[in-house]
């Protein structure tokens, strides 16, 4: 109830101004911090020169984002244009060989940045699990999967794999085990595909043309097995309407945000800041709540920019990849929030859904939600954080179904009846303002650290109640009424589609 109630037009335009100045208060507070603690001791390695005619230095505190666009920069554009330029000669003279094509350059890319010794280790786990496929049991299968993931993740198996590969340089570690993690995601996929197929199975070079397409190989996205197969089987190679204008606008987009991404770390210190937990104290409650908010943000900013690139170079090879992650600011429910979707896709299709079923059952939804982020755990890798991380993201999202669960009641049930949408739409979206925020709190924790999360928890919850606590909770409550005003509209051009549809 409440999903397409309509609100009126001033009470919205009230909630977006009261939204806007409330981020640029917020954001004036964090730009005024990030100005004054530029020449900070405690800050030297986070803050590095930047933009000298400005009087500006550069936030250099994600790894990533550096790693990015200097060491990793022309490794990129070097092994990414080949393989565009490589993909698009194979669709045009052998479309239907167009698969092995690319895993022999993957394979020679591989090699050539990794070493030969790296190639077999990555062989040997394809060719453990391919095995295992042969039995076609899907317990085994999960068995033998979740053994290889955690010789990566786990010591002291890990740093034993790793030490066969000779020669050291600054990416070493990065794309060791983004591709040893990432093959074994992708060899359970096909094991637990293979163990599914009525007849047969599918041969080992159909896992070594899925395991070793190139975009996908080291950082992702997981696309399925049956998803991949299908698509580069296709053998009538034909774009759809404005398919490549749309390619080269998003590829504009991702250089744009690119671009903000490096303007806004000239004035706003958010990933340094953290870092310094009595500087920190001193800020304002809303610009330590703005601080934590701009964290989610930007790492949704990095995954969609990462995921968004690679998605462009696929779609160039005509696939329908995993589609980037559903920014933050359009969040506030558990069940939604995830940073690579491809992950998400895999972990829904093979254990969340599988184990829920259609999510209804509290027990059920409990076991399935369990068993999802003990992989996961397993998949970012054994530590106190990540632990604090499951168990807090686990809890919202089964405490979400409780809620929902104890609303559906019959007391609860008929209450909302006899309210108006607009009113249910209100109440529904009060109770997603606390929502949006137990997301923000849970999540900093992997993003910044269990110490900084409890600062901000502290401060909005027990030192600013009620004052700051309320006030918001309140602007989070105009922004999900924005949410909702969106997810309205588009819920009704989706019924519009629907409808034409059927009448054609």
């Amino acid at each position: 109830m409440g999903v397409k109630a309509m609100l009126p037009s001033y009470e919205l335009g009230f909630y977006a101004l009261v939204v806007t100045c409330a981020v640029l208060y917020s954001g004036s507070g964090i730009f005024e911090a990030s100005r004054d603690s530029m020449n900070r001791k405690a800050f030297r390695d986070g803050i590095k020169p930047g933009w000298h005619y400005f009087g500006r230095k550069m936030d250099v505190a994600d790894f990533e984002w550096v790693m990015w666009f200097t060491s990793f920069r022309n490794i990129i554009i070097f092994a990414l244009s080949g393989h565009v330029l490589f993909g698009k000669i194979c669709s045009m003279t052998v479309p239907q060989h167009r698969a092995v094509m690319y895993m022999i350059y993957g394979v020679l890319a591989v090699l050539g940045s990794m070493g030969l010794v790296y190639l077999m280790i990555i062989l040997s786990h394809c060719l453990v699990l391919y095995s295992v496929a042969l039995a076609k049991q899907k317990w085994l299968c999960y068995v033998a999967g979740l053994c290889c993931l955690a010789s990566f993740k786990v010591e002291p198996f890990g740093s034993w794999q790793s030490g066969f590969v000779t020669g050291a340089f600054d990416l070493q570690d990065v794309l060791f085990y983004g591709g040893c993690t990432f093959t074994i995601m992708r060899c359970m996929s096909f094991a637990l595909e293979s163990s599914e197929k009525e007849e047969g199975i599918y041969s080992i070079f159909d896992l070594f043309k899925y395991n070793f397409y190139l975009p996908f190989f080291f950082f992702g996205p997981v696309m399925t097995f049956d998803q991949f197969h299908a698509q580069v089987s296709t053998r009538e190679l034909r774009r759809r309407d404005d398919e490549m204008k749309n390619i080269r606008v998003n590829a504009l987009l991702h250089v744009g945000a690119i671009v903000a991404v490096d303007i806004f770390f000239h004035f706003f210190y958010i990933l340094t800041l953290p870092s310094d937990l009595k500087f920190v104290n001193r800020l304002s409650d809303w610009s330590l709540a703005g601080l934590a908010y701009s964290n989610l943000v930007y790492d949704w900013v990095k995954a969609a920019v990462m995921f968004g690139v690679i998605n462009t170079i696929a779609r160039l090879d005509h696939l329908d990849p995993p589609q980037p992650p559903k920014c933050i600011t359009m969040l506030y429910i558990f069940a939604e929030t995830h940073f690579d979707r491809g992950i998400n896709d895999w972990l829904c299709k093979y254990v969340y859904d599988h184990i829920g079923e259609n999510h209804d059952n509290i027990l059920k939804e409990l076991v399935a939600s369990i068993t999802t982020f003990a992989i996961t755990t397993l998949w970012l890798g054994p530590c106190e954080v990540v632990y604090v991380w499951s168990l807090v993201n686990c809890f919202g999202l089964n405490f979400e179904l409780w809620v929902q669960k104890f609303f559906q009641l019959g007391p609860f049930a008929k209450l909302e009846a006899r309210l108006s949408g607009a009113m249910s739409r209100r109440i529904r979206a009060a109770f997603g303002a606390v929502n949006f925020w137990a997301i923000v709190l849970y999540n900093i924790l992997a993003l910044n650290s269990l110490e900084f999360a409890l600062l901000v928890t502290k401060r909005l919850l027990v030192t600013g109640f009620p004052v700051s606590t309320l006030s918001i909770w309140f602007i989070t409550y105009c922004g999900v009424q924005l949410i909702k005003e969106r997810e309205r509209i588009l819920a009704l051009e989706e019924e519009e589609k629907g409808d034409k549809a059927k009448v054609e």
